[in-house]
């Protein structure tokens, strides 16, 4: 097949299994990605090698943009402090726990490369989540959680997978420059996407009488952003992030009515296509990285992979119940209630919000972008070994979780009628 021809075949089984999807009562994710590994191991389907930078551009504006420009402000401030916590010092720490057993598991995994693959798996795909609980009825409260964590934990992954693959180039680690970097990088995305969207205001108030034109604006901006961030080495999500809220509290006070819905139904359309495209991809790419594996270590591998993931589950539960224990006991003992009680986790939210951990696109694309040589010319050492079990465990989640996440809720919810 041609590349155009491999693209439509895609996005025509992509929109026929999510029709399927709703009929069958299955996640859309899931079957997408089931048909994605098929379809991978066609004998007549060309090998399709994802660019990561490609990826991070066409995907992760939009996604971020959509879901910044969707979240109430209100609410997204009132719980703050758990989307911090998950979004930033989750990430760190599921780094370091994966990083421990890959160590002690794998052979050949030093600490660096060890850390490398921690980086890689630290970040949780919202998008996953909210497509799979999409229609089961989630509380604002949880999806407001999800959806900030996803907005601010792909930059939190990114500065640990930097300076770990320095790390296994040689480079020494040092904490307070490594948590200076850390901040320069969110300040400057911070005031990137606070100037363009200044920007971007200034210009929707001039055309916004001009529907196609204002609509083209607001889908542009996105990606302008991100490659303005990108190329001025600070964080591109941030950018984003930073956009879409603040043209979020904008359009409220300008776009007539009539502008919001037809801005939402080309946006709907859209990210339709680029979320059905995500969950394909990854299911396309097992085939793929199951070949530069030895046949006698796929097993071995696959077992290490289900580890980490239980793992990774274990340590984002224990964070997620730990906080709810922290805010309940702020709430008690504060006088002036700088903790307020909208802000509080009950235990439904708390598991919902734990199991929604999935690894996605990001996770994917980190990985695949690993570099192919150090940078006097040798092989990047255990490269398909990382790439392999960063697959693998994106797929348990996605599976694994993705089927059991739809029971959890139900259940849940269930459990709160009987009461």
């Amino acid at each position: 097949m041609e590349n155009y021809s491999v693209v439509i075949f895609i996005l025509f089984v992509m929109i026929a299994l999510s029709a399927l999807a709703d009929r069958i009562r299955l996640p859309y994710p899931v079957l997408l990605i089931v048909a994605g590994i098929a379809v991978g191991f066609m004998p007549s389907m060309p090998v399709i090698e994802l660019n990561p930078e490609v990826v991070f551009l066409i995907f992760l504006p939009p996604l971020l943009y959509d879901a910044a420009f969707n979240i109430s402000f209100r609410d997204f401030k009132t719980n703050i402090n758990t989307i911090g916590t998950l979004a930033i010092g989750l990430v760190f720490l599921t780094t370091v726990a994966i990083a421990v057993i890959s160590h002690f598991l794998i052979d050949g995994m030093s600490w660096p490369l060890s850390f490398v693959l921690g980086a890689i798996l630290s970040a949780t795909d919202a998008v996953a989540a909210i497509g799979i609980t999409k229609g089961l009825g989630l509380s604002h409260k949880t999806t407001t959680i999800l959806e900030g964590e996803s907005l601010v934990n792909d930059a939190s992954a990114l500065v640990a997978y930097r300076f770990a693959v320095a790390a296994v180039t040689g480079t020494a680690f040092i904490v307070w420059k490594a948590s200076l970097i850390f901040l320069l990088l969110l300040g400057g995305g911070y005031l990137v996407g606070m100037v363009m969207a200044k920007i971007l205001a200034f210009i929707l108030k001039r055309v916004h009488g001009n529907t196609m034109v204002t609509i083209s604006f607001m889908l542009i901006m996105p990606f302008v952003t991100y490659l303005l961030a990108e190329h001025l080495h600070v964080s591109g999500v941030i950018a984003v992030v930073v956009l879409g809220l603040g043209i979020s509290r904008f359009s409220r006070s300008v776009f007539p009515e009539h502008l919001k819905h037809q801005s939402k139904t080309i946006w709907d359309t859209i990210l339709f296509l680029l979320n059905g495209l995500i969950f394909v991809l990854i299911g396309l790419e097992f085939p793929y990285v199951l070949k530069s594996i030895d046949k006698d270590l796929v097993l071995p591998y696959i077992g290490y992979a289900f580890l980490i993931t239980v793992a990774a589950l274990v340590v984002r539960m224990a964070r997620v119940f730990l906080q709810r224990a922290n805010l309940q006991r702020a709430f008690q003992q504060q006088r002036k209630r700088k903790v307020p009680e909208e802000s509080l986790l009950d235990f439904q939210n708390s598991l919902i919000i734990s199991w929604s951990g999935m690894r996605g696109i990001v996770s994917l694309a980190i990985a695949i972008g690993l570099p192919a040589t150090l940078e006097d010319g040798t092989p990047f050492p255990q490269r398909n070994t990382i790439i392999f079990i960063s697959v693998a465990v994106v797929l348990f989640t996605l599976i694994g979780q993705g089927l059991t996440l739809p029971w959890i809720v139900k259940k849940m919810k269930t459990g709160t009628a009987n009461k």
